[in-house]
């Protein structure tokens, strides 16, 4: 007679599987970070738990054609993709930084049929910065 295996607590209700797959979310933030060199796309919920993230960099954009805004276009599909399919239709957008990928990635998320309730720049501005390093004497 062979022994019942007991079951831990939190699995009682016996599903097991990804955390990330079980979530509808109706309403999330898109992010879009676009430097020079890269352009990177976040999706998260209102509470700011990323849901989705994709890259110019692992779409296999190499050096520069990854500051493309093609390659941004790409990104923004690719991360918006699998929030469409677990339920989400109505996004704010916030896009920081001066790189070429902006305007790609705002029309690429305006394509993908997921209403916009606002944009927002979000880039970081100085109001006089830093102070700078003296200068060197010779």
């Amino acid at each position: 007679m062979t022994k019942p295996i007991p079951r831990v607590g939190s699995r009682r209700n016996g599903r097991i599987g990804s955390r990330k797959n079980g979530r509808r979310i109706p309403k999330g933030v898109i992010h879009v970070q676009a430097s020079f060199n890269n352009t990177i796309v976040t999706v998260t919920d209102v509470r700011g738990r990323v849901v989705s993230w994709a890259s110019a960099g692992i779409l296999g954009f190499k050096g520069t054609r990854r500051g493309t805004p093609y390659a941004a276009q790409a990104a923004a599909v690719h991360a918006i993709r699998t929030v469409i399919d677990q339920g989400m239709q109505r996004a704010e957008v916030m896009i920081k930084g001066p790189g070429l990928g902006r305007d790609a990635a705002l029309r690429a998320i305006r394509r993908s049929g997921i209403l916009l309730s606002f944009v927002r720049d979000v880039t970081p501005m100085p109001h006089n910065g830093c102070r700078p390093p003296k200068k060197r004497r010779v």
